[in-house]
């Protein structure tokens, strides 16, 4: 049966608004630990047909995933703890594109998609190999919480050997029967509005709908901000030991063929984490060597995309701006933004969000807007919807 709509509660952040930071700033060289940086998609925004009481309930939804993800960076937990935190709550509500927001497929079925990776395995979670950095799920119709899988998966190596599963035997046979995760009826992951645009989209009535509407719940907006979505949501955090996680989840393209797989599963395309030597250079090698210390500076990078997830796959755009920035010494800021400019010379729309182990954190998109957000040691959510805004 289907379950009662999630319940929109308005946050009042205790900040000064007039404080904002501009969207595609140069990053910060200060050192930051314990901050989280989303998205929950991009894509096609029309500004004009949203209202700012519509803007401010896509923005609470961001700070309800902001704030849950750092309450676990600052109780001590690790950053695969709180991209998951962040990234569940952005799954139970259904503004984004993602478990109880996602799209149809051309069937009228939500075929939903999730993927972890990290950095390097943290600490507490020691009898994982170091070569085990991610895993990935697709097809999945019941698993109330993509994310939470992956995470379950991931960290089960002796249950689960490969990087990569599918449908029953990842939610039913491992996530249910073996992880005691929550599996719900397919039923669960139906919007009204989602359920409108897939009918639209193929030239159909769009009722009589499926399911009378929930009057006892909040009203959703009608007409979503993200128009005929393609993107995904994610999260990449960094906790006190340096390691990056970076958590994907989403319900794919609307009207996408049925089977069909995206970037967010594809690892490499729609996310990606790793960490590698970086030479001491200059004075920093000068001195080393005279202290005999030879060792070099590590340096990590995590990332996740939104947009046509197909475009991101043929470029492997995650790992690729990975390697720009640890081949070609760009910076953080350039990779991201040569990636995202490659995928529009191909016509591919979307955006990214990066972090690295210094803290620095930047966005990029070729788009019209990116739901986005970021939270640092201070606790202060700042959030964004569309390219010209600043995160406020």
């Amino acid at each position: 049966m289907k379950e009662p709509m999630w319940t929109i509660e308005l946050l009042e952040p205790d900040l000064d608004m007039s404080e904002k930071v501009p969207l595609l700033s140069k990053p910060s060289k200060v050192k930051h630990k314990r901050c989280l940086v989303i998205h929950g998609g991009a894509g096609i925004f029309d500004k004009s047909r949203s209202t700012p009481e519509q803007r401010e309930i896509y923005k609470s939804a961001l700070r309800v995933a902001l704030i849950a993800g750092h309450s676990v960076l600052v109780a001590g937990g690790s950053s695969v703890d709180a991209a998951v935190a962040a990234v569940a709550s952005m799954e139970d509500c259904p503004l984004f594109n993602c478990a109880k927001g996602a799209v149809f497929n051309v069937a009228g079925k939500n075929e939903l998609e999730a993927s972890i990776m990290v950095s390097r395995p943290p600490s507490s979670l020691s009898h994982i190999p170091q070569a085990r950095r991610g895993f990935s799920a697709t097809l999945l119709r019941q698993a109330k919480n993509p994310s939470r899988l992956v995470q379950g998966l991931y960290e089960r190596p002796d249950l689960v050997p490969h990087a990569f599963l599918s449908d029953a035997t990842a939610e039913v046979e491992l996530g249910k029967a073996k992880l005691g995760l929550e599996l719900v009826d397919p039923s669960y992951f139906y919007t009204e509005q989602r359920w409108r645009e897939h009918r639209r989209g193929l030239g159909l009535p769009e009722e009589p709908l499926p399911f009378p509407p929930d009057l006892s719940s909040p009203e959703v907006p009608r007409e979503p901000i993200d128009l005929m979505p393609t993107g995904t949501v994610g999260a990449v955090a960094l906790d006190d030991e340096g390691c990056i996680a970076v958590v994907t989840s989403t319900g794919g393209r609307t009207n996408k063929l049925v089977g069909r797989i995206g970037d967010t599963p594809s690892m490499g395309s729609g996310f990606w984490a790793e960490e590698w030597d970086k030479p001491r250079k200059g004075l920093s090698r000068f001195f080393s060597c005279l202290l005999g210390y030879s060792r070099n500076k590590r340096h990590a990078v995590g990332v996740s995309g939104t947009g046509d997830g197909d475009y991101f796959i043929r470029q492997a755009t995650c790992a690729t701006l990975g390697s720009r920035v640890k081949l070609l010494g760009e910076s953080l800021q350039k990779a991201s933004d040569n990636v995202v400019q490659h995928l529009e010379e191909d016509g591919g729309v979307g955006g990214v969000i990066a972090l690295d182990s210094k803290g620095t954190i930047v966005f990029a998109l070729n788009c019209s807007g990116m739901f986005r957000g970021l939270i640092r040691d201070d606790g202060r959510p700042l959030t964004a919807i569309f390219k010209e805004d600043v995160l406020s």
